[in-house]
């Protein structure tokens, strides 16, 4: 067997949430492997919309296990929330999640340095504030603190020594901050957690592949978001790609199977950052408008654009994709004319490829199709595409030289068509 990667191919917000519940009855194992809990994948099915932050997106389904990966920060009280409202909603995550005992910790001091470091850039990344670039630089810092940890005597002493090192940045920084409510919930929170398996899921991750069974890792974030590959500076603080998997469960990558890149049809961004196809007109506001682009978790209005196959063909190559699937197909309903940037012109030269960065003044160069003006949310079957969409999807496939094997023409589960 072999363990099937689904990631994002943009900025995030792609709908990995929503694709990884489809696909989950065809699994037996659906495990995050890196993020934290600002991943925000909104599910919606049965007229109920859940947004799920840390926990991976297959708890819907009775009979699979959901893995929380080494790769990802996890914040107890955050974690602890979450849990909570689904198992309000009659889901009892206890018996469907299983943790990490290698994932790093969130604490209270992660949240509050994750503002102090905004606070003192003069042009801000743009974070959710959840603290996970702080707990990630302690990881790689080699001081960070794990699951695992939770279990050991001298713990407490772990903290305060984490905790105190935390304090002498804050006074350096001259930032003022304060934890203590904070904290009391946090370590509750990590009581609450130990009512979850906690395992060594590199091991537990490998004897499925040997037994047979169907992993399906689920990514957070986007490909341009990556710490190495992406719009750096303006990135998250993990590896999103595709090799991002192996190191988050431990997965060699000769056990890589399917990579699905998810990609809606435009393209959107939330937070600072270059974005070279953004459209800072009412095409753009429509595009916002009409796919209600505003962030799951922070609630911030998300920046639109056309669709940019130069950073499409990228995310491909870095992460080997094998099938994609586009989303938000239905957006582009209101539009007669859609737009694709196929190449970049910078300095006065037309560029193919992804450069170093985007940092600079990049004017996109586009190829117009004309649009479809038809509604696409009730559609059931691919029988019923109008002529102009299947000429755009059959233009994407020449561009990207892949399949697009799944359409999304709407959030709900439902709204979601196989393509033969």
């Amino acid at each position: 067997m072999k363990v099937d990667v689904l990631l994002g191919l943009q900025w995030g917000d792609e709908g990995k949430g929503k694709i990884v519940d489809v696909l989950a009855p065809a699994y037996n194992v659906i495990a995050r492997f890196q993020g934290g809990p600002n991943a925000g994948h909104t599910l919606e099915f049965e007229g109920r919309k859940h947004v799920l932050r840390s926990i991976p997106s297959g708890i819907f389904h009775e009979g699979i296990m959901n893995v929380i990966g080494n790769g990802v920060a996890l914040d107890p009280l955050l974690f602890k929330e979450e849990a909570e409202v689904l198992a309000a909603s009659g889901f009892d995550l206890t018996k469907r999640v299983a943790i990490s005992k290698k994932a790093h910790l969130i604490l209270p001091t992660h949240q509050l340095l994750d503002a102090a470091y905004e606070a003192s850039k003069g042009e801000k990344i743009g974070t959710t504030g959840k603290g996970i670039g702080p707990t990630y630089m302690d990881k790689m810092g080699r001081s960070g603190l794990r699951v695992g940890d939770l279990l050991k005597d001298d713990f407490m002493a772990r903290y305060e020594d984490l905790k105190a090192k935390h304090d002498h940045i804050f006074l350096s920084m001259f930032y003022p901050y304060y934890t203590k409510t904070l904290e009391a919930k946090w370590h509750d929170a990590t009581d609450y957690l130990k009512r979850f398996e906690w395992i060594d899921s590199e091991h537990v991750i490998n004897h499925y592949l040997k037994d047979g069974k169907a992993i399906l890792a689920e990514g957070a974030q986007g490909t341009m978001l990556d710490v190495d590959f992406g719009s750096y500076p303006f990135v998250t603080s993990s590896s999103t790609i595709c090799a991002g998997c192996c190191t988050g469960l431990g997965v060699a990558p000769r056990h890589i199977g399917e990579v699905y890149g998810i990609f809606k049809a435009y393209c959107t961004r939330v937070g600072s950052g270059p974005f070279p196809t953004e459209l800072s007109d009412s095409t753009g506001e429509t595009l916002c408008r009409q796919g209600y682009e505003f962030g799951s978790v922070t609630g911030r209005k998300r920046r639109c654009g056309w669709i940019d196959l130069v950073a499409l063909k990228y995310a491909i190559m870095i992460n080997g994709v094998t099938q994609l699937i586009m989303t938000k197909s239905d957006v582009l309903d209101a539009f007669d004319v859609i737009k694709a940037c196929v190449a970049y012109r910078i300095d006065g030269k037309e560029v193919m490829e992804f450069p170093y960065e985007i940092n600079n003044p990049i004017e996109p160069i586009y190829t117009e199709l004309p649009g479809w003006k038809t509604p696409m949310t009730g559609m059931q079957s691919e029988n019923e595409f109008p002529e102009e969409f299947n000429a755009y999807l059959s233009f994407l496939e020449e561009e990207l030289e892949l399949p697009i094997k799944i359409v999304s023409v709407g959030p709900d589960r439902a709204q979601t068509i196989v393509r033969n």
